[in-house]
């Protein structure tokens, strides 16, 4: 694959600082950028590496590993991979620091070089274990200014640090725990604009889409028989000849298992062709009325999003928001107001762009950044708008579009 400018430049910059931030806007491929930095690292290498790769989530740090292994350059026989949280993988895994320790001493006397791939939130186990890394990535690192990842992720020991994010987490006070905290997360040592993403066809430039309803929305239970009637009406706008592909962010999980269990909305949106999909750490996976594991799930997921033929809906309350690269998405639909970061994170599932406008733009057939000749122009972003909700919403997000795709500044969202 070839990298991006931006992609060059923030890979120059790691060999040049030793600890920094990378700000690149939502499907900006931050992801390759560590995996090259890594494997040029490997490459020189005079003695076995000890790597940490850090993401907000389980199933953010599965993907994460298997992105990584993907590279031929990282999926070699002396590069083994460890999962330090509590989920299941074919990989080792545990989160006991007594294995932990054995692990890296198993790998030691090996020679071979490991990679730790954890969540913030089993970061200490890491530390406990007393874990020295040559290198470690903060994927979405601003979930690291969180008050009970903040101190583990400065008593990380590593050599050098990199944090990577699209949407920067500061604080009034720069000693306190955002990012704009320089002793800890370092200097910006690249922050790629989104308009540069577009023009040269790394991204789409989202639509925002405002969907007046004619009543005012309901709170606690009541509120899924509007969301439900507020869905019909979006879905009955669209153009019958786009195979959509849909994500919604409900208000929470009990609102959305109550839409999709005690309302019709299954039924509406199969009688218009959408294959419908849900995910809560609370519920758990389904597809269409079928449970079924995370496994399952993310496999069809991934196979409706590579369809270009296929409709479909996927419900979920956050789950979805940050990280997961979801195929194919043409749409998200907010039933819930989204602080900064969500608004940003969940805009980013959507611009990803076509995977054959991709493929045209690398032979020269399109040209990048002339977004009005591929086959999916932009991502839309639509927001009800209630009598009584809607309007303050709209205007956030609008401004929000305007500061990351016109002006090109990052979405940072600033807390006491």
């Amino acid at each position: 694959m070839q990298l991006r400018p931006h992609q060059s430049r923030a890979l120059a910059a790691m060999q040049r600082n030793k600890f920094g931030q990378i700000i690149v806007p939502t499907g900006g491929g931050k992801t390759m950028i560590m995996i090259k930095d890594l494997a040029d690292r490997f490459a020189n290498a005079e003695r076995p590496m000890t790597i940490a790769v850090v993401a907000p989530r389980i199933l953010l740090a599965t993907q994460l590993c298997e992105e990584f292994f993907a590279d031929a350059g990282i999926n070699r026989p002396d590069v083994v991979p460890a999962h330090i949280h509590s989920g299941e993988t074919v990989h080792f895994h545990t989160t006991k620091v007594d294995r932990i320790g054995l692990f890296d001493d198993m790998c030691a006397a090996m020679q071979a070089h490991r990679i730790f791939f954890t969540t913030y939130n089993s970061l200490r186990r890491l530390n406990e274990a007393g874990i020295e890394f040559d290198v470690a990535y903060f994927d979405e690192a601003h979930n690291a200014t969180k008050k009970n990842f903040f101190q583990e992720v400065g008593n990380c020991n590593a050599k050098r640090y990199y944090y990577f994010t699209a949407t920067p987490k500061h604080t009034r006070s720069p000693y306190a725990n955002g990012m704009n905290n320089y002793v800890v997360f370092g200097d910006i040592i690249e922050q790629c604009p989104a308009p540069e993403l577009i023009n040269n066809g790394s991204i789409l430039p989202p639509t925002v889409d405002a969907y007046e309803v004619d009543f005012e929305r309901q709170k606690g239970v009541q509120a899924c028989e509007g969301d439900r009637e507020t869905l019909v009406g979006i879905l009955d706008k669209l153009n019958d000849t786009t195979a959509h592909k849909i994500l919604v962010a409900a208000p929470n999980s009990r609102i959305m298992y109550n839409l999709l269990t005690k309302t019709d909305i299954i039924d509406q949106c199969k009688d218009r062709g959408f294959e419908v999909m849900h995910i809560t750490s609370k519920y758990g996976a389904y597809v269409n009325t079928l449970k079924v594991n995370r496994e399952q799930f993310f496999h069809q997921f991934d196979q409706w999003g590579r369809d270009p033929n296929k409709k479909f809906i996927i419900f979920h309350y956050s789950i979805l928001s940050e990280g997961i690269n979801v195929h194919g998405l043409t749409q998200t639909i907010f039933l819930r107001n989204l602080n900064v970061i969500e608004m940003a994170q969940t805009i980013g599932r959507v611009i990803r762009v076509n995977r054959d406008d991709a493929a045209d733009m690398a032979t020269g057939k399109l040209t990048p950044g002339a977004c009005q000749m591929y086959r999916k122009t932009t991502g839309f972003v639509t927001v009800p708008v209630f009598k009584n909700y809607g309007v303050n919403t709209i205007k956030r997000l609008q401004n929000l579009v305007d500061t990351i795709f016109v002006k090109g500044l990052p979405a940072i969202h600033v807390t006491d």
